[in-house]
């Protein structure tokens, strides 16, 4: 691989919430990028496990943000974006601080950055950190058939020659985001609606209607532990159903809207309704035979439903931001 131009003054920003063992994982292996001209940014988004000082105790080269307050994807990560950009970044990556990266892994960007001025965001091989030939996925096609991504390469492993050739698509995985210049200059920042999931394709798509390129960039490996933030909570459920309907009140057609809308969302969340009526129901009586530890999975499941709910709920009151304060509980 040739080696790329060093002229372009790349930031990469990490953005952490409460995963100090994570965040300095990914930080060393940062230290060992072979990319000359990049300089590090750990936003802190009110963490409460001594995150920022144990980071700039253990590397005090690199610039901490504490935001006090917890963000969100989206808006945690513009904090990072507003300050490169002020410092006259050339690029900005995203990186997610439960990853390890390889020493090639922002050359490879620069490099394929370098190749059209037409390129607006690119995104990373991910590889899951516990299977270190499985891929986590390279983004994803939007279905409008089912008002989805369908990803490409999830957990596909890795034979040396179908994921090899940059792909183009409709979004890249935020995992590790490359964005360039030309794509911060006219799009510039992440919506901070999303809060959490969908932030990253809805960012594609803005690029896409620049007239910008979305692709894989196959050579910058890294690997990602999947976090474990999300097990046992239903946030995540939460967000997705939130920020699915606002991603497509964003970007699709009022054609396209008014067809998911009677024939995939409405039977959907119709369908959730339901099944949230019968599994709370069916919980409820358990509770009363059955001890609580035996129930846990059961519990799980009928919060995600809820969450499901709620976020489909909040979303048309417009309500967006952290959500309600229980979604990030587990079961008890």
């Amino acid at each position: 691989m040739k080696k790329p131009s060093d002229n372009l003054h790349v930031f990469l920003i990490i953005l952490n919430w409460n995963g100090k063992q994570d965040t300095l994982d990914c930080l060393s292996s940062t230290q060992k990028i072979n990319y000359s001209h990049f300089t590090t940014i750990v936003v802190d988004n009110g963490s409460t496990d001594e995150s920022v000082e144990a980071i700039r105790k253990a590397y005090p080269d690199v610039f901490v943000i504490d935001t006090k307050e917890n963000l969100g994807f989206a808006e945690g990560n513009n904090v990072g974006i507003r300050y490169a950009m002020s410092q006259g970044a050339d690029a900005v990556c995203l990186l997610n601080n439960d990853t390890v990266v390889d020493p090639g892994f922002l050359s490879a960007f620069v490099q394929m950055a370098q190749t059209s001025s037409q390129i607006g965001v690119l995104g990373g091989k991910a590889y899951l950190y516990g299977e270190k030939t499985t891929l986590d996925h390279l983004g994803g096609k939007w279905n409008p058939s089912t008002g989805q991504f369908t990803l490409v390469g999830h957990r596909a492993l890795e034979d040396g020659f179908s994921w090899e050739s940059p792909q183009h698509l409709d979004y890249v995985c935020g995992v590790a985001f490359f964005i360039t210049k030309a794509a911060l200059d006219t799009v510039g920042l992440l919506e901070p609606q999303f809060f959490l999931i969908w932030e990253e394709s809805d960012y594609c798509f803005r690029v896409r209607r620049q007239g910008l390129q979305v692709m894989s960039c196959p050579q910058a490996k890294l690997w990602h532990k999947v976090s474990a933030s999300f097990t046992g909570k239903p946030h995540s459920t939460y967000f997705w159903w939130r920020n699915r309907l606002l991603w497509i009140a964003r970007n699709c057609t009022k054609k396209e809207q008014r067809n998911l809308f009677w024939k995939v969302l409405l039977p959907e969340i119709s369908h959730l309704s339901k099944l949230y009526a019968i599994k709370s129901t069916e919980l409820a009586i358990l509770r009363l035979f059955c001890k609580k530890e035996c129930l846990v999975h059961k519990q799980e499941r009928t919060l995600r439903y809820r969450a499901a709910l709620q976020g489909v709920y909040d979303y048309c009151k417009k309500k967006f931001g952290q959500g309600p304060a229980w979604i990030y509980q587990k079961p008890r």
